[in-house]
């Protein structure tokens, strides 16, 4: 699927929340025998304007642009003189806003880098999840990844990082932190730690390339039920690999049911939630797309699911994109109950392509209809069981994290009653619907 021409060298396309192949069309304003025009053009802040403006024009889902005149939009964009990539930025976010779609927007370089890191599911860096310490606002060590340079490090939790190549982090934010953090890989860093039970000391790694972890497992027992219990942070390009991992390790220590949790999960690629999805049912289709010419791709099922058993899933206002995919075909297929609150109602897919100077662009391409054909952009989905949870009990999980999928979680706890609901119900009978009262 994710197949694509380069009409340019330097012209390349990633893809990300829900975004299928795609080609970026592109072209320059000057006859192709005018080489003096076409170099101007090309070493020139315009030239990333008009490669914007080609490939809107040649792949954006609406081809009435939102009634905006776009042929008119080039003209005043190229009319105008750059001095510089900034002035050149400006003018492109500008000239996008008509279109009244979020989705599709520009990206200067390093918004670029951070969204491609974020979507491959990789980093360059030493792999540690940076915050800040409540009580004193220092920078502090959330959690080491997994086989990452700081894990083999040894360093843990709550160290509390005084300075970053004898770099103060005295009043630095966790976002600055992490660019100092970043890096080529094989280069040498080095971080002051401070230990409650060490004191300072100094922490040499070298930069390595990371798989960041989207999906977290474990096993609860809930009850007489062992249930799984997975997290899906996003729709990386490592999910569905981990998601399958996951599923394989929970099955073989015989647990009775799923809970899978998606909410707070914003989407990421469409492949990855087809892949997941197959995971889960064996039959039926999962998604359909329509481009801006009416060409229709379906996506179903292929008899690979690794696990018939019964299945909760939550979501809540933040489950967006390739989450209400998988959510929706695991709805309409009636192969889980979904519980939560309303999801967010993202039902369009985008393509992300690099621009010539390192800048991106990301551009809405088809819109996506569960299997129901329901339009839920800018509705969302409606869960089976819905229960929104309280502005107190949305905080206090926030600031109480450990508290989500415990007995304080109501969400969670309502997804174990409807587990046991399906356990108790015999084979071949419906299983009736049935909330809980949670106070």
């Amino acid at each position: 699927m994710n197949q694509y021409t380069k009409p340019f060298p330097w012209l390349k396309s990633i893809f990300f929340t829900g975004a299928i192949a795609t080609t970026a069309a592109f072209s320059l304003l000057a006859p192709m025998g005018d080489r003096s025009v076409f170099a101007a053009l090309q070493d020139s802040p315009k030239n990333i304007v008009d490669e914007v403006w080609q490939i809107v024009n040649s792949d954006y889902v609406d081809n009435t642009f939102n009634n905006v005149d776009w042929q008119v939009t080039r003209k005043q964009l190229l009319s105008r003189d750059y001095t510089s990539k900034q002035q050149a930025y400006d003018a492109i976010r500008k000239a996008l806003e008509p279109l009244a779609d979020p989705y599709t927007r520009f990206l200067d370089p390093e918004q670029f880098k951070s969204l491609t890191s974020q979507t491959a599911g990789e980093l360059s860096g030493i792999g540690i999840r940076l915050g800040l310490n409540e009580k004193n606002q220092k920078l502090m060590v959330v959690e080491p990844i997994e086989n990452s340079p700081a894990a083999q490090a040894d360093i843990k939790s709550g160290d509390e990082i005084v300075a970053i190549d004898s770099k103060s982090t005295e009043g630095m934010t966790a976002e600055e932190a992490s660019a100092l953090i970043r890096g080529e890989v094989g280069t040498d860093i080095t971080l002051k730690i401070s230990r409650e039970d060490k004191g300072i000391f100094d922490v040499k790694l070298t930069r390595a390339q990371i798989e960041l972890p989207a999906v977290h497992s474990s096993v609860k027992q809930e009850g007489k039920m062992k249930v799984g219990y997975i997290i899906l942070d996003e729709f990386s390009s490592h999910a569905a690999e981990q998601m399958e991992r996951s599923i394989k390790n929970l099955n073989s220590q015989k647990i009775d049911g799923y809970v899978l949790d998606l909410r707070g999960n914003p989407g990421g690629l469409l492949h990855a939630s087809i892949a997941i999805a197959r995971m889960w049912i064996d039959n039926g289709e999962i998604v359909h797309t329509i481009d801006r010419k009416g060409g229709e791709q379906k996506f179903s099922a292929n008899q690979s699911a690794i696990t018939q058993l019964p299945l909760v899933v939550l979501v809540d206002g933040n489950s967006a994109s390739a989450s209400e995919i998988l959510t929706g075909a695991l709805k309409d297929n009636k192969r889980a109950t979904i519980v939560g609150s309303r999801t967010f109602g993202k039902a369009v897919v985008q393509s992300v392509h690099s621009l010539s100077d390192g800048s991106g662009l990301a551009v809405t391409i088809s819109r996506y209809y569960p299997p129901s054909g329901a339009d839920i952009n800018h509705k969302g989905i409606v869960p089976d069981i819905k229960l929104d949870l309280s502005t107190e009990q949305q905080k206090r999980l926030a600031i109480n994290p450990e508290l989500r999928a415990t007995s304080d979680d109501p969400q969670y706890k309502q997804a174990i009653a409807s587990l046991e609901n399906i356990a108790l119900t015999p084979p071949g009978a419906s299983q009736p619907v049935k909330p809980i009262s949670i106070r």
